[in-house]
């Protein structure tokens, strides 16, 4: 029988196990996205990401007040849930993590057909299509270096509450 805490007070006993992650981040193509604006207040927004080389890549255009934060801050955060995507629910990973902003061909060479196969799938007319309207004067893209991790798995804190009542209707 698993160990069950009295409460939920402690709920890092319930961590995401690292390929669960993988599988997690690598499945889902969208996330929240945190940074913190002029006054020091947390902002987020859900974007579209792609998982690769070890980081977070997202993009947005320049004028957008986030692009201006991570100039400010490049302390960010990224939260991915397994809520919508092809996983199980109650599974999530928040990293908290560092901005690079990009704006070189090479990068853009790589990452636009990427995120468009991410969101538009196989069908090649509308990835093409999509990853040239990315391709515009003022988009940088975001690379987000992951520094510290949090991860979640309601799965294991389930089982764990399952086991614990039956034991204690057992005891009863």
């Amino acid at each position: 029988m698993a160990e069950h805490p009295e409460n939920y007070e402690d709920v890092t006993v319930y961590g995401l196990d690292e390929d669960m992650e993988e599988k997690l981040l690598l499945a889902h193509n969208e996330c929240t996205f945190i940074w913190s604006n002029k006054e020091g207040w947390p902002v987020g927004v859900i974007m579209s990401y792609v998982w690769r080389r070890g980081s977070f890549w997202l993009t947005a255009s320049s004028q957008r007040a986030r692009i201006s934060a991570i100039r400010r801050d490049p302390r960010v955060c990224v939260v991915v849930t397994s809520t919508g995507s092809s996983l199980p629910r109650n599974k999530a990973i928040t990293w908290k993590g560092t901005c690079t902003l990009h704006d070189d061909d090479a990068t853009k060479a790589w990452f636009y057909p990427e995120l468009a196969e991410a969101i538009m799938g196989s069908d090649v007319a509308r990835r093409d299509t999509f990853a040239k309207f990315l391709d515009s004067p003022r988009r940088v893209i975001i690379e987000v270096t992951p520094t510290q991790r949090i991860g979640y798995d309601g799965a294991k804190m389930g089982k764990a509450t399952a086991e614990w009542m039956a034991a204690q209707a057992k005891n009863a």
